[in-house]
């Protein structure tokens, strides 16, 4: 899979990103983190209706190299969770920008995404350029 970083997308430092500009935010993995677990065989998401805290684990990714938490890039409520990737998460895999998405969230804080990454600046924080 050759990495990609959607221009659109917002980025947080522990490698979740998310879709700012969706209706509702949807929240997910990046292709570089999807990379680094390898084959992923579980994933395990907060139930709809849960509050997320910035920064706080929502849940877990695990491959067969190792068990990952995902830390929330902004706070709010979750709205939906991806049943796809909970059934096949392979997805995020394949397609972690479309059909490899974790969550929907309805943002408590919209501000907070000041301060993610831009497609430019995590590109160039994970790649070393």
């Amino acid at each position: 899979m050759a990495l990609s970083f959607p221009a659109e997308l917002l980025y947080a430092d522990s490698h979740e990103y998310v879709a700012i500009n969706a209706a509702p935010i949807r929240v997910g993995i990046s292709a570089f983190a999807v990379k680094q677990l390898g084959d992923i065989v579980f994933v395990e998401l907060p139930s709809p209706g849960a509050e997320l805290e910035v920064g706080k684990s929502f849940g877990t990714v695990e491959s067969v190299k190792a068990v990952e938490e995902m830390y929330a890039p902004l706070s709010g409520r979750v709205l939906a969770c991806n049943q796809a990737v909970i059934d096949q998460p392979e997805l995020l895999q394949s397609d972690p920008y479309g059909a490899g998405w974790l969550l929907e969230l309805e943002a408590t804080d919209p501000s907070q995404a000041a301060a993610l990454l831009d497609a430019a600046a995590y590109s160039a924080k994970v790649q070393g350029k």
